[in-house]
């Protein structure tokens, strides 16, 4: 088996076995408790992180996860899995389904495979900048869309609701509020939506995959202020985030720039829950 090849078994194995792992906790469900940074964690995204790193980890192999101490060894290494066992939390506990697991291989700072699986939606996407990218296993690529007008860009359900997408009341574009960053880009990347964006900073487990699968399908994310994204960092956090077809790859930026620059009076726009 080439290395691509085995890169991707490896991180559908894990995927599968994470979700055997929390099936027995249900969506809406579940208890949750408040980490020493004030972000929701359950025994169900512990499960899942135990399990991903079991199945993934290889001599050689750094480790970057949400649920995990920051081992800066990992620094140090050429190839590091950069995982989160359960991105949504929020929303696995609200009973929405719009969470996931997410798995990336990132190599010289660089994503070059990942994997997210949805298990509420029954959608697993996996690529590589070798193979492409597919959806349950069918190839799949992201939109062709050349301009904003018309196009369905996914937001963050929690920037939604405290009114920071506000500013894009005038747009000419749909907007689905959807909770898991790392199924956003996993939608955007197998053409199921246009683009989607973060107005607030990530870290590097929340969007690793993600990003993994649009470059795999040919798509392109960025941040704002420059086209480049380099992971393993001392400190993983990125401060925003783009992503969408290959035809917006100019027009999105100029766009969010443009905006940034001359932020509109605030009045808020019409938006589609999604689900």
């Amino acid at each position: 088996m080439d290395f691509e090849s085995d890169i991707l078994a490896r991180i559908q194995q894990a995927l599968e076995a994470a979700v055997r792992e929390i099936s027995p906790f249900r969506m809406g469900r579940v208890r949750a408790e408040y980490k020493s940074d004030n972000q929701l964690v359950t025994a169900a995204d512990r499960a899942a992180n135990r399990v991903l790193q079991e199945m993934l980890v290889r001599d050689n192999e750094g480790w970057l996860s949400e649920e995990s101490p920051d081992d800066l060894a990992r620094l140090k290494r050429k190839r590091v899995w950069t995982v989160d066992p359960l991105d949504g939390t929020r929303e696995f506990v609200a009973g929405i389904p719009e969470w996931s697991i997410s798995v990336a291989l990132v190599e010289d700072g660089q994503p070059i495979a990942g994997g997210v699986c949805n298990p509420a939606s029954n959608q697993t996407f996996l690529g590589s900048l070798a193979t492409g990218l597919t959806c349950n296993g069918q190839p799949c690529h992201p939109t062709r869309k050349g301009t904003l007008q018309g196009a369905l860009v996914l937001a963050s359900r929690s920037e939604v609701e405290r009114g920071e997408w506000n500013k894009f009341k005038h747009s000419r574009f749909e907007v689905k509020a959807v909770g898991s960053i790392a199924y956003k880009l996993a939608l955007v990347a197998a053409g199921l939506a246009d683009a989607t964006w973060t107005l607030q900073p990530k870290n590097e487990w929340d969007i690793a995959s993600g990003v993994a699968l649009i470059l795999a399908a040919g798509g392109f994310a960025q941040r704002l202020s420059s086209p480049g994204l380099v992971f393993n960092n001392r400190a993983p956090t990125v401060p925003n985030l783009m992503a969408g077809g290959p035809c917006l790859s100019r027009k999105l930026p100029s766009y969010l720039k443009r905006i940034a620059r001359n932020p509109p009076s605030m009045k808020k726009p019409r938006f589609i829950s999604l689900g």
